[in-house]
């Protein structure tokens, strides 16, 4: 489906707005809502394929700009708290790599059929699982708050504890995606039969 610039600028938006309210989550909504964080990059990789070179580093921009906020916001330094280290910057190769999923799955798709269902469960599946090890293993032997001595056993359990919790969150929210593309898809295809269907 080809977007205008307009639309782009859109559906960025309001990932973007969705991203805002989910991740600040940590000291405002008290949990109360899963953040959508690793879902909004799949998505936006499929939405906005193409326009990755100012649409990427725009929501990679907010999501850094968000957890400052919340961490500066309780009163606590930026660079010594705890989820930011050496490893915070793998979340750049963690989010792309989502990105690429999303991206990925828009250029190989071919419209609304079952088939593209099971490309979209890959494609997330595998992206999310990039994200996940780059990110869990950039944290776990990169980072100061993981206290030593830090082994591969260690790790590997450190990744069951987190696996689940993280893919249902991803895939919950993928999915309300998947939702609305349909629902705009179908929108889209009775609009041009309903206008010329018009006297004029």
């Amino acid at each position: 489906m080809v977007k205008t610039p307009a639309q782009r600028l859109g559906i960025l938006l309001a990932l973007a707005a969705v991203m805002a309210v989910t991740r600040i989550h940590l000291s405002l909504l008290h949990h109360n809502v899963d953040d959508a964080s690793w879902a909004i990059f799949f998505l936006a990789g499929f939405w906005l394929r193409g326009a990755g070179r100012w649409a990427f580093p725009l929501l990679m921009a907010e999501a850094v700009v968000i957890d400052y906020l919340v961490i500066s916001g309780q009163g606590l330094d930026f660079w010594s708290h705890y989820c930011v280290s050496v490893a915070y910057w793998f979340l750049i190769p963690s989010y792309f790599s989502l990105w690429l999923g999303g991206s990925w799955l828009a250029k190989h798709q071919r419209g609304l059929h079952v088939q593209t269902l099971g490309m979209a469960v890959v494609a997330l599946v595998v992206s999310w699982a990039a994200c996940y090890l780059l990110s869990n293993g950039s944290f776990y032997w990169l980072s100061d708050s993981v206290p030593l001595p830090r082994n591969s056993a260690a790790w590997f359990a450190n990744l069951g504890d987190w696996y689940l919790p993280f893919l249902q969150t991803t895939a919950l929210y993928v999915g309300l995606g998947a939702v609305l593309h349909v629902l705009a898809v179908q929108i889209a295809r009775m609009l041009p039969a309903s206008q010329a269907g018009r006297p004029r």
